[in-house]
């Protein structure tokens, strides 16, 4: 989670604190640090331009999804998920023993720092249980070391037996995840299990058939209304599956005010008529024009996702009641 996110700074607090807290510290004074912290710099400054440009909008998207997160309860469990979603549960005597050989080693030392400083800034700002499984690797490859260490002094039966043992349960725990994270069968227990365990694999089924819903819409319109449509989405699922499965159709581009979609605008001349997936009757109503039901989307499986439970409908409409300038200003969201 933390790699390819801005909350990299977590995992950068780990490192400048592991070099602080031991006698790694020297290196901070070398030309080699100086020189990794200016490419450092180099590499980030556009993004830091851009955001600049922009109001730091990732600022304001990272508060307000935090505090979806803390607000929905996705934040709860931050310790017992170390042990269930970022490492397999039968491997934490590795890591565990790892971070203990770590922390009495004074050559590396500073990486038991580089561990435990981002988990423990996480768990204080109610961080989410998946962002610290980057830093769980470096533990497993020193509890390898000190585990075989450990086994080499055991008598062979001894050693035969907790290998069987840990092995073992490594398999039918990883077997477990694989079932739930992996597509492994595309009918069966197998699917049925993954798509009762996974939230995420749930929520990818049912685009094609929501493209080519919006496709049966926009076809069934008169000439004069089809030239000046656009389609409104609600967030960004819905987009991609426009901007990606649309082509196929001639769809033109989504709408969308999530995110930094909303930086993109609208086009212009703005649609006169909009085909509206993921919006509620109530927010279509309040914000939009002559709104009807134009479809409701039959999902395969049965399955129980976002776009099924919480908005199937897509709504026909026209423009907004607010100028488009303005209607802008109010749909931007984050998600």
């Amino acid at each position: 989670g933390l790699m390819t996110k801005y909350s990299m700074v977590f995992l950068i607090a780990g490192i400048l604190g592991g070099f602080l807290l031991t006698r790694a510290r020297r290196h901070l004074l070398s030309r080699y640090f100086a020189g990794a912290l200016a490419l450092t710099v180099l590499i980030c400054l556009p993004n830091l331009v851009w955001q600049a440009q922009h109001g730091f909008i990732s600022y304001a998207f990272l508060r307000h999804i935090h505090a979806r997160d803390v607000a929905e309860g996705r934040a709860k469990g931050f310790l017992p998920d170390q042990f269930r979603i970022c490492t397999n549960p039968f491997t934490a005597p590795l890591w565990l023993g790892g971070l203990a050989a770590l922390s009495m080693s004074r050559r590396y030392r500073a990486v038991a720092w580089m561990f435990a400083i981002p988990v423990a800034m996480l768990w204080a700002a109610q961080g989410r249980g998946y962002y610290p499984a980057a830093v769980y690797p470096m533990a497993m490859a020193m509890g390898a070391v000190a585990g075989e260490r450990w086994l080499a002094g055991l008598r062979s039966g001894w050693r035969r037996t907790v290998e069987v043992v840990f092995f073992s349960g490594v398999a039918v725990c990883g077997a477990y995840a694989c079932a739930i994270v992996l597509p492994l069968a595309g009918s069966g227990p197998l699917m049925r299990f993954a798509l009762n365990h996974n939230r995420n694999l749930r929520e990818e089924i049912g685009w094609p058939e929501i493209v080519r819903t919006v496709a049966t819409i926009r076809d069934a319109l008169p000439a004069a209304e089809r030239e000046h449509a656009g389609i409104l989405v609600g967030n960004y699922g819905e987009q991609g599956a426009i901007e990606m499965l649309g082509p196929r159709y001639h769809l033109p581009p989504p709408i969308s005010g999530t995110n930094s979609a909303w930086l993109r605008g609208y086009p212009t001349p703005p649609p006169t008529t909009l085909i509206v997936l993921g919006l509620s009757q109530g927010y279509a109503n309040r914000m939009l024009t002559g709104c009807r039901l134009a479809a409701r989307v039959q999902f395969p499986y049965g399955v129980k996702n976002e776009e099924s439970q919480e908005h199937p409908d897509i709504w026909l409409c026209g423009g907004p009641r607010l100028p488009w300038p303005e209607f802008w200003k109010e749909f931007q969201s984050f998600g």
